[in-house]
């Protein structure tokens, strides 16, 4: 008879060898003990398979699915069909949780039986590990469909927890997405009536990484008409009468990053100066996050063409 858990973790891994060993180290060092952890190898080519073997031999509740390569959406949902325990904790394969992360997302769901999604607050790392003194100030309660669709308050999967019943009711991640097939997933699960919400505290180390950025945020844009389409499928309502402000954050959120991870100064203006295009509203709605971006882009725009003339 297979046991059952409380969590399982899912850990979707595809080359990823060189953060994977402190990813495992961080969810097996957790106050709260009863979990499974899932790794999903989609078809890596280096040593990630040898290190998770290891980990097996070490801790007998984590254990290897491989599958051929079929991209991170369905390592995941291959997780979820296998997974044993009554709620989904995703972790990233290069990302870090904070030893209380489960316990607190534990007590956190049995305060509400409609809780569908548990997450918390966001601390950016270093490729190395060290803080960049950076932290996610997003929303956190009264949270709708509207706010997911304005924008990912959760920053990564590996700050979701979900619990199973969820999937039961409405399906897994979307395999026509990577990047937003998380947003999509949770703006589905608020569109179905689960709640949403957030923990007050940070509990999740979140790695970036400068590595082809210029490239990946240019695909995030375009996989976000994707995620516009799909969503218009089942919250035509929400699209119609909210797109154009939708596109503002996408643009803001871009520009944020793109200032975050500094690339050239002409990436943010690009992106602010087209999020204002889109809907210069949000300048009202959040003047503090829309304004410290737009100062901050054209500041660094100003001393670099300073500096080079």
């Amino acid at each position: 008879m297979n046991k059952k858990y409380s969590f399982s973790i899912i850990i979707p891994a595809y080359n990823a060898s060189d953060y994977l060993a402190e990813t495992l180290d961080s969810a097996l060092n957790q106050t709260f003990s009863d979990f499974e952890i899932l790794v999903i190898d989609d078809g890596s080519t280096d040593n990630t398979v040898e290190i998770v073997n290891h980990y097996q031999k070490l801790d007998s509740r984590v254990r290897l699915i491989s599958q051929e390569n079929q991209g991170v959406s369905q390592a995941r949902n291959t997780g979820i069909q296998a997974a044993r325990g009554q709620f989904l904790a995703f972790l990233d394969s290069d990302d870090i949780w904070l030893p209380d992360n489960l316990e607190c997302h534990l007590k956190h769901f049995q305060t509400d039986s409609k809780l569908g999604i548990s997450f918390a607050k966001v601390e950016f790392i270093n490729p190395d590990g060290s803080s960049t003194g950076q932290f996610s100030s997003l929303r956190l309660k009264n949270i709708s469909p509207y706010h997911l669709y304005m924008e990912n308050l959760l920053c990564t999967p590996s700050n979701s927890v979900i619990r199973k019943e969820v999937f039961v009711e409405i399906g897994g991640f979307n395999k026509a997405l990577s990047g937003y097939a998380d947003i999509e997933l949770f703006l589905r699960v608020s569109h179905a009536g689960w709640d949403v919400k957030g923990i007050n505290q940070v509990l999740v180390g979140y790695r970036t990484s400068t590595g082809g950025m210029s490239a990946q945020l240019q695909k995030m844009e375009e996989e976000w008409y994707i995620f516009n389409e799909i969503v218009s499928q089942y919250a035509p309502d929400l699209v119609s009468l909210h797109h154009s402000e939708a596109k503002a954050y996408l643009f803001r959120y871009l520009a944020r990053r793109s200032l975050r991870l500094r690339l050239p100064p002409s990436v943010g203006i690009g992106f602010i100066n087209r999020s204002l295009s889109s809907d210069w509203r949000i300048i009202l709605k959040e003047p503090r996050r829309s304004l410290s971006t737009l100062l901050l882009a054209y500041a660094r725009y100003s001393y670099s063409f300073i500096s080079f003339s």
